[in-house]
């Protein structure tokens, strides 16, 4: 669940049910507040009504009868009663509802709000507004009424709140609240996965691109803006494909050329009649013409015209190391990985044979061990060297760059091993790691993801 509200997706989608949810409480809030005061609207009318039925109902009845009839003529909500009032109690300013009696009664009958106000005026009742998770103190008309008969008799009037709030038949919206929910939350999620399809295919893309340049181009379909930026990706693909195999083919035809005016040296070296000079001179030579190999391997490992196929890694291993071993290098091979993979053969081939070399070339010996670790091969490569500064286990992936200042013939090679390693390693989605083994050497970590059929 962390995992999905941290994306795009999830945040997306977070974002819509919570407005949409926020909007729809909001609505029903508005709803049954209004809802509300037009019910309460109607009862203030409905006791109006009420009340000047029972009061002039009650003035009919002879005096010496009129407390048992309103023993039955009251009801719940409206009780008139013959009481001694007190002049304390009434109030100097008559309510709307009393002016409003007042009218309907006519001057004959002496309408006074008095201030001592029913008990139950201040229960709490249920009330019906945000789902029924509010108690709310009723609202509508709730006094006490001193009441002039024509005849002089004095009557109070009480005006009391109804036994419920809301109507006695209530619904049970929970299936629909949750039929709302699920309906908001699937369309949150549709709209969610539509905005951020594209943003997901560009990132794949992008990967793809880092993978292969030469990776198709992406579809322009979709709104305009998707479109849009599509044609851009596809744009930028296509310029930086320019650019790497223009500077691979610069690279390319400098090393070849190379290769002629130092084969005539090396042939004009051999006329070269002191001994001493002549091995100096075809020692630097052949450093020159080993650079002029490296650089070539260079640019041929930033070229990705090869074609992808499946490989099975332990027979490319196995027949790397005994190649190295036919070659009377100190290597060893232990573990299984038990997997395929998609890549190009001569590229991994070339991969794998730098690092051995540099192990062997530095480290005197080779123990390669491979396994799986979280769906990729993990190929590590110990020497028995002395490592590498901890400083410098970054630098070395440079071009050209080598630990031994020296740069004799004997202590190594041009510095272009390893950068060829990683970049064909990059180019099929893995990764090389350098560390100084806790036990002593160096050791080198190559990752290389498993393949999917259909991914």
């Amino acid at each position: 669940m962390r995992a999905f509200l941290g994306s795009m997706t999830g945040r997306v989608f977070a974002t819509l049910l919570l407005g949409i949810l926020v909007t729809a409480t909001l609505t029903q809030l508005l709803a049954d507040v209004e809802r509300q005061r037009v019910i309460d609207e109607y009862r203030d009318l409905h006791s109006l009504d009420r009340a000047e039925q029972l009061i002039m109902a009650t003035e009919i009845v002879p005096e010496s009868a009129r407390k048992s009839y309103l023993d039955v003529a009251n009801r719940p909500g409206m009780r008139l009663e013959d009481v001694d009032i007190k002049p304390s109690e009434h109030a100097v300013a008559q309510s709307d509802f009393t002016q409003a009696l007042a009218m309907r009664m006519g001057k004959r009958y002496v309408l006074r709000s008095l201030i001592t106000r029913p008990a139950d005026c201040a229960i709490p009742r249920d009330q019906s507004i945000v789902f029924g998770m509010m108690r709310l103190t009723w609202r509508g008309t709730c006094e006490s009424i001193s009441v002039r008969l024509r005849d002089g008799d004095e009557l109070m009037l009480s005006v009391l709140p109804p036994r419920s709030v809301t109507s006695p038949l209530r619904t049970d919206y929970t299936l629909t609240i949750l039929l709302l929910l699920l309906s908001v939350g699937f369309l949150a999620y549709l709209v969610a996965r539509m905005t951020t399809r594209p943003l997901k295919q560009l990132a794949q893309a992008a990967k793809d691109l880092g993978n292969d340049i030469n990776h198709p181009p992406l579809d322009l379909t979709g709104a305009d803006e998707i479109r849009q930026a599509s044609a851009a990706f596809n744009a930028m693909q296509a310029r930086i494909r320019q650019y790497i195999f223009q500077r691979t083919q610069m690279l390319a035809a400098i090393t070849h050329d190379l290769q002629t005016p130092l084969t005539r040296m090396r042939l004009r070296l051999e006329k070269v009649s002191e001994p001493e000079l002549q091995e100096r001179l075809i020692g630097d030579l052949s450093a020159m013409q080993a650079m002029v190999r490296e650089g070539l391997d260079l640019a041929r490992s930033m070229d990705t015209t090869e074609t992808m196929q499946m490989l099975d890694l332990d027979s490319l291993l196995d027949s790397v190391c005994a190649d190295a071993a036919d070659a009377n290098q100190r290597v060893s091979l232990a573990g299984h990985a038990g997997m395929a993979l998609l890549g190009r053969p001569l590229d991994l081939r070339r991969c794998l044979v730098n690092l051995i070399d540099n192990a062997v070339k530095y480290g005197h010996a080779a123990k390669v061990t491979v396994d799986r670790i979280n769906g990729a091969a993990r190929i590590r490569i110990r020497d028995a060297g002395q490592g590498i500064p901890d400083g410098e286990l970054a630098r070395v992936f440079d071009p050209f760059y080598r630990v031994e200042t020296s740069r004799s013939r004997e202590s190594g090679g041009t510095g272009l091993g390893l950068t060829i390693a990683r970049n064909i390693a990059e180019q099929h989605g893995g990764s090389i790691v350098l560390a100084n083994h806790p036990e002593g050497g160096l050791e080198v970590t190559l990752m290389l993801p498993e393949y999917y059929p259909g991914k």
